[in-house]
């Protein structure tokens, strides 16, 4: 079943499933679930519509998890629901979670049974090439390389440097996956150094195991966790910009002017990618029928330069990709990202993954390749506002239109393993300060926009 219930509540929530290619998966055992969606828009006066994003390494019953554990934090907010219901007293929400397969080898049916995988160090090579096909590129020279990648693994997993063949197997997996090396400017997925397999090598040999959960890949194939790495940013945008935007487009016209429904985004690590891509649409160049209400990126796996105006760093000067959210006002309340000193996978990582090794300007005192959720969205002084995470009680009074970073290490904080603190966000304090931005977008009453003015008037 699709049309989820969290445990231990009532509270029911839609999962919408897509393919890798960003269109809406037709397999569900419930039917087509946007179009369940939008009969629900046409039958009940829902208020407020929530709609939560994944990050990387979350298949389907990783999805369901996330999902009950957010939505139940949040739905133990009372106070929090107490006020906004004082303020309006028809408040509704409809709530609805996107999964996107972000999970390169986890389970993927959407049945509710769970599901298992044989260890990767146990397939045979051609088992491991089929797999890796799907993954990164399904193409006769990507196949051959793979192969030359993982017999060369059979023989000596941790060599004392990488043989030429698989040195050269690398930059042509490399190549054939379509992954750019367009810098600190680019595009998610292509917003890294120039992919050196040797390189990439040797700092996996000096880092411990680091990754966003268990990949088994280590050694020789150290390099194919970067490039899945890539790979999965670059999916996340890819499914922003295709599937999930249309998706919100949608959801827009259906609850257009004079129907005033609000629309509320949350993305966790990679999901901020795909929250974001949705808002600025394809190539960061899209266009929605109205703003956003509010967005939480909470321990965000993206740049922390993608919304600035100019990269300090660029040489072209560059904007961050998603600078027209801001350039443009594509959201009207706050938005608000949080950071944890203690989220070991952004935090340590995210500029392994882009091939940077400690290029800290001391000048502006962060470096060219560094996550939101350790650093927050910066480039952005006169929009932007540095602030503790407060307690489930505490009031924010965030303003619409801001960006608000909250320093969260004392709140999302437990954690083992290589990921640290990274997932540990099903805290009453991260949900009270959703909650907080979404009553904030109250502040700013409809329409703000030309646009808009001119819809009402239609």
């Amino acid at each position: 079943m699709t049309i989820e219930t969290v445990p231990g509540t009532d509270l029911k929530y839609y999962l919408i499933a897509f393919d890798s290619d960003g269109r809406e998966r037709r397999d569900d055992e419930d039917g087509l679930m946007s179009g369940l969606v939008f009969d629900a828009l046409d039958r009940e006066p829902f208020t407020d519509i929530f709609l939560l994003a994944h990050g990387w390494k979350g298949d389907v019953p990783a999805a369901r998890a996330q999902y009950g554990d957010w939505i139940g934090a949040m739905a133990r907010c009372e106070e929090d629901i107490r006020r906004l219901r004082e303020s309006r007293p028809d408040f509704h929400p409809l709530l609805i979670g996107l999964h996107w397969p972000s999970l390169p080898w986890g389970d993927e049916k959407l049945s509710s049974g769970g599901g298992s995988f044989a260890p990767e160090a146990a397939k045979p090579v051609e088992a491991l090439v089929e797999d890796y096909a799907a993954r990164l590129a399904d193409t006769g020279e990507a196949r051959a390389a793979m192969r030359t990648i993982f017999e060369s693994a059979r023989i000596n997993m941790s060599p004392f440097e990488l043989p030429q063949e698989v040195k050269r197997a690398y930059e042509i997996l490399n190549r054939e996956a379509g992954l750019g090396a367009e810098g600190v400017g680019g595009a998610p997925g292509s917003d890294r150094m120039a992919f050196d397999p040797e390189e990439a090598y040797e700092a996996a040999m000096l880092e411990e195991e680091i990754s966003f959960g268990r990949s088994g890949l280590g050694g020789i194939l150290s390099p194919l966790r970067q490039m899945s790495f890539w790979k999965m940013k670059d999916r996340a945008r890819a499914f922003g910009e295709t599937g999930g935007h249309e998706f919100l487009r949608q959801l827009q016209e259906r609850t257009s002017p004079p129907r005033r429904v609000r629309i509320h985004l949350m993305g966790h690590s990679f999901g901020c990618i795909v929250v974001s891509s949705m808002i600025a649409g394809p190539e960061g160049r899209g266009h929605l029928p109205r703003q956003i209400d509010s967005v939480a990126l909470v321990q965000g796996a993206l740049s922390m330069w993608s919304y600035c105006p100019s990269i300090p760093f660029d040489e072209q000067g560059r904007p961050g990709y998603f600078n027209s959210i801001i350039s443009e006002r594509k959201v009207r309340g706050p938005i608000i990202t949080t950071q944890s000193k203690l989220d070991t996978a952004v935090g340590r990582f995210y500029p392994l993954g882009a091939g940077a090794r400690g290029d800290i300007d001391f000048g502006l005192g962060y470096p060219k390749f560094g996550g939101v959720g350790t650093f927050g969205a910066r480039g952005l002084e006169s929009e932007a506002k540095d602030m503790k995470m407060l307690d489930s009680q505490g009031e924010y009074r965030f303003e619409p239109g801001k960006i608000y970073n909250l320093e969260s290490s004392e709140y999302i904080s437990q954690g083992g393993g290589a990921s640290g603190a990274h997932s540990d966000i099903a805290r009453p304090e991260v949900a009270h300060a959703v909650w907080e931005a979404a009553r904030a977008a109250d502040q700013t009453p409809f329409p703000i926009r030309k646009e808009d003015v001119e819809h009402d008037s239609d």
